[in-house]
Formats: structure tokens, sequence, C-alpha cells
């Protein structure tokens, strides 16, 4: 359950994607050419390759060595996995950083299995519903799209499908979308590519002339293939934009949209049959199309051009089925309804709906805008005559660089009304105050919220409210429920209450009558998030969520689950080893995409964190309320999915030195089966040795932990150089594996325990006001306690941080000579000059930041300047003595880069070794390959020539001219570019040849 509108949810500085998330990349590339079935065992595959080979008789093993920058286009990583609903086969993306991938497609049961080309990119996998057949999204390969993006030539996707008993595939080309046909299965329907290609930017809008008529829009509809997979016969249906079958798969409904309006309408089809029934058409176009979940009833707009308005007026309809494969039509049309607010229209960019019950329609409303007269006088000015303004005002809600980041979102802003059908009445729900709201599918009562009284100090503090209201669906009357509430969680599924939470208590508030039921006052628990250490008051541990039924809600405690009747007048404690073991139970595991809820007469999963272990695994409760810890160990999970109507379970299992393989399991994690091998591809290279739990005592006498990578070839007793990288709380990634990969921040774990390196990850705590003085009171103990385990050479320890890590560093290397060298990559350095600046990636203000989220301040600077100077790197540079390597680029929308550029000129002024590396252009972390890849391989050489007494190079030492930066960058790109295949010379294996599944192109 996600709370409707959150209090303070404001994110500071964005984090190293390799650090905070540990996740790997997610792109692939293959050899190939065709789709191959794999019949060898893991041992061959195994030595395979851990072989080089040399000529086509004589073979020699591979020696070890680090793993270079180059390396890691090729790494692959495991993504998109999916299960078959009858848990027979599965399949997922293989895929290289920087390259191609391919789809495995693995049976379950046996040792089946099919390997395909699937070019670079992502996209759908899906099995039909009865497990004879599967397809997913392929793509060109890196090389085909490189070469299409130089020739100008539009990159399109295609689909293959599979035929699971023979392993023959079919590709189809420039398919934009698939779908089977749901439950029905025996049907694919297939979307193809519009031909014409987006060009590479958007060009100026021309300027219209008044009263000239508007280049028609181009009809956005294509070829539809409705494949029967059982004859293999197929349908072809032109000038198809939208499709969707019914849940049951025996509908396929689709909106044709052709050039000149010419037969636009909504069509249904009946799959078995073939017979179609046009629904609605005419000079119109139609738009978001909607099966409800039974598969009885669809809904969809349609837009009439009126030379009047410069859009289009837009109409709702929907459609209920009835007997004999009939459907009743219900038209809103805004013109024919007395009650529809004048000079408003039904928006074109919100999704229709039906109810349940069928007793409304839903739909969002917006102001029309109308065309300008056709008078010369209005004929636009030439931009050099324009006024070019932006006006800031103190009663300004939101910022204007705010509202500009938001623009497109504002403009397909509407708000919620209804239709009634029995009473023909039209109700509207949201207005210009109650913008968002939460309709229920079932019930009589909508959740508004209206935060406009409190928008413009939220924008300053980050202090987040809104006062939430009941509006009934049959009236259209409004409640007050709450005034100035902070933290408002979700509807129950019957829409008869709410969950809301205040001063360490959670409520159930009835939607009809506003009577509050206390849920946790009388529980000898505390639902407050004490672990959030943000200047927020008694932040709520977030909820798992309402029954299916409504009657109970699934809380945590931060430690166990807890199941509450919605009436306050039961209270069970599910789960009653979390806090006595000092386990977690965090997050309930979502096995059905399409649930309504927790659906209690089923098992549910969650997952248990070890707090102090950083064991892993997962709770599973039982209908009966009993509970059970599974696959408890020194691990960590990834992922868990499970087949739809089979117990059978897919699942990733990691440590700090073994890859996050796939496993096959039954629903009690006892017998889990190995399906992939990642760590094969490690066979060539030094890998870390593994990882160490180090304890310490950190802020405030708090009790901390971090963990410490072991370097490659580690050996007990000797003493390693070390990168410290900090973040906030790191030590909960201790069993996560991180592959070797290029990223936006420079750092890579692996790639530093590749090179003999170990690595820290210290947790820090925070006390208010003294974000920076309460990261040295964290790191420093920490640091100790990893040098006490021997493993640290103290005398060669390095400090990395990018964001607000970066931040960290920047002031730790002013209050400590413990590190060798530091490198602060995107660092905020004067809390003051920083405080009032815009946040330019959403257009806020910076000081909500401060007083609400990471910086941890009680206030503005000039009620608290003394804590604001004594946490500011930049009024302490002069104490600075470790050489220090900086990130700063010039469109950061996060850090402003007045912020490195500030540190650096105070820090070279004082005398200070300082470099900092601008990479034009650049946002918060880098994006352009070459330019990560360059970053990474200069942290690298920094380090190295500071940590491991290196030779340093030029750069380093003399730095570079302006004039002369090109031709420098030119000789250094064969340090990080990856080396061209050879061809390989193989010896005679026809005895050893099989043959593939036959792959079509069509």
């Amino acid at each position: 359950m996600h709370p409707v509108y959150p209090a303070v949810t404001l994110s500071f500085l964005l984090a190293s994607v390799e650090a905070i998330a540990q996740v790997t990349a997610t792109t692939n590339k293959t050899s190939e050419p065709v789709a191959q079935k794999t019949a060898q065992s893991a041992d061959n595959k195994e030595q395979e390759k851990s072989e080089i080979k040399v000529d086509a008789k004589v073979t020699m093993p591979a020696i070890p060595r680090p793993v270079d920058i180059a390396d890691m286009a090729a790494w692959k990583a495991i993504n998109s996995v999916v299960v078959s609903a009858n848990g027979a086969w599965a399949a997922w993306r293989l895929a290289e950083a920087d390259g191609d991938a391919n789809m495995v497609v693995k049976s379950l049961s046996d040792k089946e299995e099919y390997v395909f080309p699937a070019g670079q990119g992502t996209g759908t996998i899906e099995f039909s519903e009865d497990g004879q057949w599967m397809a997913f999204t392929a793509h060109m390969t890196k090389k085909e799209q490189d070469a299409a993006k130089k020739a100008k030539k539009p990159i399109q996707a295609k689909v293959t499908l599979v035929d699971l008993k023979t392993g023959k595939a079919t590709t189809l080309e420039k398919i934009a979308k698939f779908a089977f046909a749901n439950e029905r299965g025996g049907w694919i329907a297939l979307h193809k590519a519009s031909d014409v290609a987006a060009p590479p930017t958007a060009p100026a809008s021309p300027v219209v002339p008044a009263g000239a008529a508007p280049t028609p829009a181009r009809a956005k509809g294509t070829d539809l293939l409705l494949k029967n997979l059982k004859t293999g016969s197929s349908l072809n249906i032109g000038n198809v934009s939208e499709f969707e079958f019914d849940h049951q798969g025996r509908y396929l409904a689709y909106i044709v949209d052709a050039n000149d309006k010419a037969g636009n309408s909504i069509v249904v089809h009946t799959v078995d049959s073939g017979v179609s029934q046009v629904l609605d058409d005419g000079d119109a176009n139609y738009q978001k199309l909607l099966w409800n979940d039974k598969g009885n009833g669809l809904t969809v707009l349609k837009g009439i051009e009126d030379k009047s308005y410069e859009d289009k007026l837009w109409n709702a309809l929907g459609f209920r089925l009835e007997a004999n494969h009939q459907f009743t039509k219900t038209l809103v049309d805004p013109l024919k309804l007395k009650d529809f607010p004048v000079e408003m229209t039904i928006s074109g960019d919100a999704q229709p709906r039906w109810s349940q019950d069928f007793a409304w329609i839903s739909f969002g409303i917006k102001e029309t805008k109308k065309k300008p007269k056709d008078d010369k006088k209005d004929a636009a000015p030439e931009a050099d005559e324009k006024v070019n303004l932006v006006l800031w005002h103190h009663q300004d809600k939101r910022l204007p660089t705010q509202q500009k980041v938001q623009q497109e979102t504002d403009k397909k802003r509407s708000a919620a009304a209804i239709y009634r059908i029995a009473e023909q009445k039209f109700i509207r729900v949201g207005d210009e105050k109650l913008t968002m709201v939460n309709l229920p599918l079932i019930g009589d009562w909508a959740l508004a919220q209206d935060d406009s009284e409190y928008q413009r100090q939220t924008s300053m503090d980050g202090r987040r409210f809104s006062d939430v209201y009941s509006v009934s669906l049959k009236t259209g009357e409004r409640r007050l429920l709450n005034k100035q509430a902070s933290w408002t969680f979700g509807l129950a599924n019957d829409g008869r209450h709410y969950l809301h939470y205040e001063d360490g208590q959670f409520i159930s508030i009835e939607m009809a009558t506003g009577k509050r039921h206390n849920l946790t006052a009388n529980l000898n628990t505390s639902f407050v998030n004490v672990e959030d250490d943000h200047n927020i008051a008694k932040p709520p541990v977030v909820p798992f969520g309402w029954s299916t039924d409504s009657r109970f809600v699934l809380l945590s405690d931060g430690w166990d689950i807890w199941k509450l009747a919605v009436d306050g007048s039961k209270a069970i404690q599910l789960s009653t080893d979390g806090k006595r073991d000092q386990i977690r139970y965090q997050r309930r595991l979502t096995l059905d995409p399409n649930e309504k809820g927790i659906d209690l007469s089923k098992p549910q999963y969650f997952s248990a964190y070890g707090e102090w272990t950083k064991k892993a695994g997962f709770l599973r409760l039982d209908v009966n309320g009993n509970t059970k810890r599974l696959a408890y160990d020194d691990v960590s999970y990834r992922r868990l999915l499970k087949a739809e109507k089979a117990e059978v379970f897919l699942l990733s299992k990691e440590t700090a030195i073994a890859a996050p393989d796939l496993y096959v399991s039954g629903d009690q994690f006892n017998d889990a089966r190995k399906l992939t091998d990642l760590s094969a591809q490690e066979k060539n290279y030094t890998m870390g040795s593994g990882a160490m739990l180090v304890n310490y005592v950190g802020t405030d006498g708090k009790k901390l932990q971090g963990a410490l990578f072991l370097p490659a070839n580690y050996q007990a007793g000797k003493s390693y150089p070390t990168v410290v990288y900090i973040y906030e709380k790191l030590s909960q990634g201790l069993n996560a594996y991180v592959q070797p990969a290029v990223g936006g921040g420079g750092f890579n774990r692996a790639y530093y325990t590749s090179h003999g390196y170990a690595v820290f990850n210290p947790d820090i705590a925070y006390r208010l006001n003294d974000p920076g003085v309460s990261a040295k009171e964290s790191v420093l103990p920490a640091l100790e306690a990893a040098i006490a385990t021997g493993v640290v050479d103290a005398k060669r320890v390095g400090l990395q941080g990018h964001s607000w890590g970066g931040y960290q560093t920047a002031f730790l290397v002013t209050q400590t000579d413990a590190f060798k060298a530091a490198s602060a990559g995107a660092a905020l350095t004067n809390m003051i000059s920083m405080y009032s600046l815009v946040y330019k990636n959403s257009g806020s203000t910076n000081q909500a930041i401060f007083e609400s989220s990471q910086g941890r301040f009680l206030g503005a600077y000039n009620d608290h300047w003394e804590a604001y100077v004594r946490n500011s790197p930049v009024f302490f540079a002069k104490k600075v003595n470790t050489p220090l390597l900086m990130l700063q680029n010039d469109v950061d929308g996060a850090v402003d880069y007045t912020q490195g550029v500030e540190y650096f000129n105070t820090l070279r002024r004082a005398g200070k070794n300082v470099i900092m590396l601008e990479y034009p252009g650049e946002n918060h972390g880098l994006v352009k390959k070459p330019n990560q890849k360059d970053y990474m391989q200069r942290m690298k050489e920094f380090f190295d020539f500071h940590l491991k007494d290196k030779t340093a190079p030029e750069w380093l030492n003399k730095g570079v001219a302006w004039l002369k930066m090109e031709e420098h960058l030119k000789d250094r790109a064969s340090l990080v570019k990856a080396a061209e295949p050879k061809p390989e010379v193989k010896a005679d294996t026809k005895a050893d040849d099989k043959k593939a599944p036959e792959v079509k192109t069509q």
C-alpha cells in the first residue's frame, strides 16, 4: 500500500546507482545468429568458457586477470524474468551491459532449453495461457542500431513467436506491440509499427496564420495481424491504433484510425466465430480503449473536431456485454448534460472506466480553449518583437521553474467526474482544488484531497499536508474527514473506509460518517518508523495494505506483521519472532500482478531481513494464520515470482561473490534447483573474495555496522589498500552482488576488488542540524573498526562518494587526515549558498531538501546559522590536507554547478591539491558511455597513484591545456575501448553439432 498523498517524500541527491540500488546492467549482446537448442552439460559449458583457444588442436587454461573497463560491456546479467501460468516454462533475457541479448526459454520439468537472439533492448515477454507458445520483443543488434542512427533510419522492434513443443521460432518484423488472447489462448494479435520514423529532435511548431486550417494530424492506425496459433491462419485488420483482448480472450476490441477518418470506429471481433461488430463510428477519433476486469464491459473516448476550439471535444463511451454477444452503448456527451460545467469538456488525457456494478462511468473534465478570432491584429509577432519574461511572485504556490518542469503534467491535469447511468446524472467529484481523487470501482464514496492551502509552504519547507474529503458518488456531497493531514493511505477495496495516520497511530475512517477507529492505540508496540532520522515528526512504518474483503488492514511495526480489524475490534500479531530475533519482515511480495488487495484465503509471502546478521529469506503466512520462515540464510534475494496456476516459484539468490542466478522451487523453497550459471563468465578474471560484517558505535552512541568486501586473492593476515564508499546506510548490501559495470557515479565495487582493493561500506546515523558532523562521528569509528580487522591498510585508505555521499566526502576531508586520497562526485559544498537555489531537475527550491529531507536541519540558515556553517565543507577548506578529485557537471540539476566551482576555487586559493572534472552537458550522473568510462578510468588512476604508488598519468600531475584537450582525449580512448573479437579457429566438431530449431523471418 502506498500513501495517496504522503508527507515529506522529497528525495535529495540521486545516489550512485552502483552502491545504493546494487543493481546490475540490463542489456546484452549475443553471437548466436539463430536460435540454438542447448543440450551440453553445465560442466562442458564451464570448461569451454574457462579455456583460451590457441589453435584447432591445442588449448591452454586462461590465466585470471583483473577486470578492465573494456570487459564490462560484455558482462551478462539476467533481466525480465517470466514464468508460464502452468509453471512448465520460464524465460529471461540474458543481456550484455552494452550489447545484445539472448532470450533463454527453459523447461522447468526437463532439460529442454532454447536460446534465441534478441538484439539490444528490452520489451515484453509473454507465454500463452495454455503454455504452448511464447513470444518476446526482439530488436536490431547494437551494430545495426548504431548504423541506423548514423544513417538516420528508424529503429524498429520485432517479435519472435516460439512453438514450445518444437522450439520452432518465427520472427515478425516491425511489430510495435503484441498480446496473446489472455485466458482463451490459441490466438495472438500483432500490431505493426508505423513506417514513419520519428525525427531525431522535434522541430519548432510552425506559426499558423489566424483563420488558416491546421494541417490534419496523421492517422495513427497500422495493420493488426490476428493469428490463429492452432491452424496458422491469419486475419489482417487495417488502420488499427489500439487493441485489447478481454480477460477471457473471447473478444478482441480495436480502434480504427484511418486517413481522413475514413471508417474510424470502435470494433469488437468475436475470436471463435470471426464475427465483428461496429460499436460506434463516425467522423471522429477514438482513443483510450479499456476492458473492465471481468471482460463484460469496455470504455473509450470519442473526440470530435470543432472549428471554434483548439482541441477536440470529447465524449465518453461505455459498452456493456449483453446476451448473444451484443453490446449496449452508453454515450456521455457534455453538450447533452444539463449539469455539465460551461466551457468545459471531457478530457482526452484521462482514462474512462466502468464501475464494477455498471452504475457509473468515470472520466476527467477540463476547460476548453477557444481558437483566436480571424483578425490580422491577432497575428503572431515576429520572434524578435516578442516579450520574453518569467515572472516570480512571492505568492506563487510553486516556483516558475517548477511550473515549467511540470507543464506537461499541468496541461493534462483534469478533474474527476462520473456519469450515473440509471439516474442519467452527471456528478463532478474533483475540481481546481480537489485535484487528488481516489475513485474506487465499487462503493459510493471517493477519497479526495485538497492541498491548495499548503502548497506554498510545502514548496519551502517540504512538509506536505492536505485536507481530506469523502465525496458521495450518488449526490456529489462532500464531507471533510481530516484537516491538515500529513499521511493519507488508500481506500479499502469496498470503498467504505480509508486508512489515516497521525501522531504514531493508524486510524480507519468511515467514508460515509467520518467515524474514526483507532486501530493501534491499545497495542503494546509502536508503528513509528524510528529508523527514519529525517526532520519529520513520528513518520509511520508503511502499511502492507488492505485485505481483499476490506475487513482487515495489515501493518508493520518495523519488525512483525499485524492484522487489525477495520473497526478496531481485533488485533492479531501474525508473526511473533521478528522483534524477538531482530528480523524485519519488511515488505509483502506481490505474486499476483492483478490482485485486488491482500487475499488472506491464499498463502502470503514477506521478505525477511536480519537487522544485525544481514541474513535474508522469506516468511510464509498460511491461511490458518501460521507463519514459517523459509530459505533464511547468508544470502540476498533479488526477485520472487510465482506461476499463476501452479505452486512453482522462481527466485534469484546471490551473495557478495555469487551472481544472482535463477532457481526454481516449490512453495517451501527447500528444494530450489539452479537454472543459470552467471559465475561462468568470471572464470577468466580475478574477483572479490567475500565480505565481512564490521560492528562499531557511531553518532550519539548508536550501534552501527559496515560491510567490508575483500579483494581478489585475499590472504588472511595481510592488509590491503581500501576505498571507503559512503552514502547513508549501506551495510544491508553485505550479501548483494555487484557486477563489474560502467555507471554514472564512476565507482564500481567489483572493479576495485578485482584490482586488489578492499571496499568498505559503513552505515551513517544522523543527528538533526548536523549532517556533516554526524558523518564524521559515524565514518571515523567505522574506519577504526575496519582497520582492526587487519584487512584495511591504515596508511592506504581512500574515500569516495557521489551526490549526498559526495557532500560527506567533501566535508570529511576538512575534519580528518585519515584518508590518503578522496574523490567527491557532485558534492554539495556550501549549505548556505545552496539552500535557496533551485533543484533544476524538479524545478523546486532546495529549501525543502534542507529542512525535511537529507539536509536534516531544523529550519532555515538564518535561524540556524552556526549549524549551516559548521556543516559546510567550503568554510573549512584551509584544513584540507587530502588530495581531492572532484566531479561537477555544468548542467547538474540536483547539485548546482556553482557548488563545485566554489569549493574548487576556495581549495585552489588555499594551495590545496584538488582536481575537478567537468563533462559539459551532463547532469547529476554521467549518461554518455564515453564519459562514464573516462571518469571511471581517471578515478581508478587517481586512487592507484595515491594508494598503490603507481605512476601518475600526466593529467593527474600537470593537468591538460584547453587547446590540447581534444588530442589528449583521443590518445586516452584506447584505454577503455573493447577489443574487436577475433575470428575463432575451431576443430572439426561435426560429431558434436546439434540441429538448431528452425527460425523463420516474416
